[in-house]
């Protein structure tokens, strides 16, 4: 069965009640930037209360989340959507089901940033919020039969069209979580397209957070959590090629990096 004949009905007779535990990666610079500008915290209360007044209403849905959770579902996606978003469409919030997958997602974005900035060459290192969240959904998974025959849809690295399409379908059928195979992890690691911000777990959300830093040059994604030993640090190296498939990393020489001391 090919993705043009889904229909609502067909993909709602494929759902399954699924609870998961999906990690996330984003910077951790929105309070730091805000108070660089300022010279009081009372100052900076202000700013952010004036920033909040022109940002768009979270939806809602999601009114009561951590802002880590709801602000996907706050903002539209970049021209031309994101895999599982249309430009139009309602948010979504993506996740991964390993913090080594959510960090190679992430970092490839930071990636093609500094790739297609001209004289840009690196991103020194940076800390990231890498956080979980529990979400408690009627799901679809497309690792399994029959979504499994159109892998080369949902994996394609730059035509988002086919996912986009099957996602309106998905949010007809009342689907709340798309699980899926990440296309930027090597090793193809679980991922998680929200579609519902209903389908969090808990009060806020938000379970368990760590702190990564992270550096980007035009050759590799270096991450380095922070608290790892100087000798052995929990680090994760991604490349990309020009079509944004992950490639093996060259090796060089030395252990990774240590993770800043701030």
């Amino acid at each position: 069965m090919s993705f043009i004949t889904w229909t609502p009905l067909e993909v709602a007779s494929r759902t399954t009640l699924c609870q998961l535990p999906l990690w996330r990666a984003v910077e951790a610079q929105h309070v730091v930037a805000t108070r660089t500008l300022v010279d009081t915290p009372q100052e900076q209360e202000l700013l952010e209360a004036l920033l909040e007044r022109d940002k768009p209403v979270v939806p809602s849905a999601a009114a009561g989340l951590d802002y880590l959770l709801s602000t996907p579902f706050r903002y539209p996606p970049p021209l031309g959507g994101s895999r599982f978003r249309g430009y139009t469409d309602a948010g979504v919030w993506y996740g991964a089901e390993r913090v080594r997958t959510a960090c190679a997602e992430l970092g490839y974005w930071r990636w093609r940033f500094v790739t297609a900035s001209a004289g840009l060459r690196r991103l020194d290192a940076v800390p990231h919020t890498v956080f979980q969240a529990m979400v408690y959904a009627s799901s679809v998974d497309l690792r399994v039969q029959p979504f499994r025959s159109d892998q080369p849809f949902w994996s394609d690295p730059v035509d988002y069209s086919v996912c986009q399409a099957f996602a309106q379908v998905a949010r007809t059928a009342q689907v709340q979580l798309i699980r899926y195979r990440s296309v930027r992890d090597p090793q193809h690691g679980g991922a998680g397209a929200v579609l519902d911000p209903g389908a969090f777990v808990g009060s806020v959300g938000v379970s368990r957070r760590q702190t990564w830093f992270l550096s980007v040059d035009r050759e590799r994604v270096e991450w380095v959590r922070v608290g790892s030993q100087p000798g052995a640090p929990q680090a994760y190296e991604f490349t990309f090629d020009a079509d944004g498939k992950p490639r093996p990393v060259p090796l060089r020489p030395g252990p990774p990096r240590a993770a800043p001391h701030r």
